[in-house]
Parts: structure tokens; C-alpha cells; sequence
């Protein structure tokens, strides 16, 4: 297959390797990087075929933890990378945690040892989290890109996401011609998020933390899809696009307001039910209710966006309130009306204050 690639002219545009494309936010943008002009061809990536349609991309069915993705680069001459093969949840029903970190972490060493050997590669863009700051009581208010987590993560998505970053910064000093950009995505909602907090939130009922309303930040699928292409391409005039960028959309919500939001009624527990209640989740596929997910759903997380705006000069579309509408209008309505629910929760708070 890669051998009759010689026999093709030569691209005049950007050659663009995707990874991660069986999952729908990885279909969206290779779609989107399709219609760009500037895009002579894309290369789709994945382990498994996509279930989804990929436009006119080349797909290419090579697990990124094994040395053939440097094959790729080559055979391809691939000038641009872009690494969405970075995932809190298995792709597969039977997917295991295990799989998942592999992915995450030796497939990104291995995607980034091919791209350092790899001259034609120009630009990278890695989708990262904000998970990496993670989710404790003695957090700031907002995190900015250069804090750190109060607490190294222990194990979940979120060490993962850290890994990657540190495989990252580490390629970033040994190519510096490189213009390498890390995205760390907030919790990512809209009709298609394949995400564990899009999860949680089709629960008929949404367990909580009893005594706590955390404070959350989204970003729109389509706002995902939009930041990353313009990563993948040049930067405008006054803009610069290499660095490590916070992406939400602007303003929070606390956890109350999304379950009324989506009319779900809400199961306050402690925090030892709560965990009980993950693992029985988890255990019948209902959803990831991870450690690292429960801590957020206690303590909240918020980032600044400033460096989003000003320096990588991106304005999305949609707030964080606005995200979570759209997530909303697609999944329905839940089993109460929000006014009814509203209601019943603020006498149950009233109850629990005043005994």
C-alpha cells in the first residue's frame, strides 16, 4: 500500500497526519481539514477502522504504539501531525484502563520518536486536558497554563495527560524547528462528545457529593474541531499558535445548575458512597466514574483563557453555559421539568442545612 504512494505526484499542500480517528471528535476534524485549501491530503490513523466516514482522507489502519507510524511519516512526507490519540475512556466496549494508558503514553512515544526522525515534519499539535491540573481542595481559584496540579495525579487520564506533556516538551527541545502546540481542552460536551463527563451527564440520575457543587468548565465539540485546525495551519498576523493553550468556553457552572439544566434529579451521597457507586458503574458499563472524575465532581475545576485570546487569537462560539445547552437540547429532556426539579432540590438543600 505505502509503495504506491511513490507513484503519485507529489502534494503541493500540507501532507496532514491525523491519530485517533475512529473517534467522532477525530472524524469531525479530519472532515474539517479536508475543506481546508490549504490541505493537500490527510492521512487518518487509527488501530480499528472508523464506523464514521472520513471525506476524502487516505485511512491507514496502524496502531501508533508499534514502530510502523514512522513508516508513515516517510512514505507519506508528512509536514503536519496532529495527535488526538489522547483519551480518558477505551474506544472499544471491551476496552480496558490498561489499553488505554498504553495508548496514551507509549503510543505518544513512539508517534513522537517517528516525528523526531521525520525532516519534513514541521508542526505538531497535541490534544491535551485540563485534567492535568487536577482537582483538589486547595486549588486556586483559576488555573492559569504555567500552575502545576497542587497534587501529582496518581493514576487515571490525568497522569496520563501529564506523561504526554513531558514526552512533548521533552521532543520540543530536541527539534526546535518544530512549532509544536498543546491544547488543554476542558471538559469537552455537544451532541456526538464521547468524553466520561458526557457520560455522567446522560445518567437518569446524577450521584454527587454530599455537600459540594463544583464549579465546570466546557468547550463545544465544534469549538474543539475549529481551535485545532487553526493550530494545524500557519498562524494569523499577530497571533502565535506554538505553546500550551487553556481551552474553555468563557463562564462556569455549578453542578446543580447543569443536573436542573437537563432536568436530572441528583443523588447526594458521602464521598465513601459515592466511590461504591462509581465502582458499580463501571462494573456494568453504565460509565467511567473514575477517581479523577469524582474528585471533579467534588472540588470543580477552572482555567484562564486569556492566552487563548490574546496570543492564539481564538474566540469560541459557544460559552460554557452554551455548550452545555446544546449537549442538552440533543440528549432530551429528563425526568422531571427543570422548574419542578429546582424546586424539589432547593427544599431537599434547605432540609439538609437546617436539619
Amino acid at each position: 500500500m505505502w509503495a504506491a504512494v511513490r507513484e503519485r505526484k507529489q502534494p503541493v499542500g500540507k501532507v496532514v497526519l491525523v491519530t485517533g480517528v475512529a473517534r467522532q471528535l477525530g472524524g469531525r476534524f479530519v472532515r474539517r481539514i479536508l475543506r481546508d485549501p490549504d490541505v493537500d491530503r490527510v492521512v487518518a490513523v487509527d488501530a480499528v477502522p472508523p464506523e464514521h466516514h472520513l471525506g476524502g482522507a487516505e485511512f491507514v489502519r496502524t496502531d501508533i504504539r508499534q514502530p510502523a507510524v514512522a513508516g508513515l511519516l516517510a512514505e507519506y512526507g508528512v509536514d503536519t501531525v496532529v495527535h488526538l490519540d489522547v483519551s480518558g475512556m477505551p474506544l472499544l466496549p471491551r476496552g480496558t484502563r490498561a489499553s488505554v494508558k498504553e495508548t496514551n503514553v507509549i503510543g505518544t512515544m513512539q508517534l513522537l520518536g517517528a516525528c523526531q526522525k521525520a525532516p519534513a515534519v514541521q508542526r505538531l499539535v497535541v490534544k491535551s486536558s485540563t485534567n492535568v491540573y487536577g482537582s483538589s481542595p486547595r486549588d486556586p481559584a483559576v488555573f492559569a497554563e504555567t500552575m502545576g496540579p497542587k497534587a501529582l495525579p496518581g493514576g487515571g487520564f490525568a497522569k496520563d495527560a501529564v506523561e504526554v506533556e513531558g514526552y512533548v516538551r521533552g521532543f520540543a527541545r530536541r527539534r526546535p524547528d518544530v512549532a509544536v502546540t498543546v491544547l488543554r481542552f476542558a471538559n469537552i460536551l455537544g451532541p456526538t462528545a464521547d468524553t466520561p463527563l458526557a457520560e455522567y451527564f446522560r445518567l437518569p440520575v446524577l450521584p454527587t457529593v454530599l455537600g459540594y457543587d463544583p464549579r465546570l468548565q466546557f468547550v463545544h465539540e465544534d469549538d474543539v474541531v475549529e481551535v485545532l485546525r487553526l493550530a494545524s495551519r500557519e498562524p494569523r498576523r499577530g497571533t502565535l499558535t506554538a505553546g500550551t493553550f487553556n481551552i474553555a468556553g468563557d463562564g462556569v457552572l455549578l453542578l446543580s445548575q447543569a443536573a436542573r439544566r437537563l432536568g436530572r434529579p441528583t443523588l447526594p451521597l458521602l464521598l465513601p458512597a459515592i466511590r461504591w457507586t462509581g465502582a458499580a458503574l463501571r462494573s456494568v458499563g453504565a460509565t467511567d466514574f473514575s477517581a479523577e472524575q469524582i474528585r471533579l465532581l467534588t472540588h470543580g475545576r477552572v482555567v484562564e483563557t486569556t492566552q487563548m485570546r490574546e496570543v492564539f487569537g481564538f474566540e469560541p462560539r459557544y460559552t460554557t453555559a452554551g455548550a452545555f445547552a446544546d449537549f442538552a437540547r440533543s440528549h432530551g429532556p429528563g425526568l422531571l421539568p427543570p422548574e419542578r426539579l429546582a424546586h424539589a432540590v432547593d427544599r431537599i438543600e434547605e432540609v439538609v442545612r437546617h436539619g
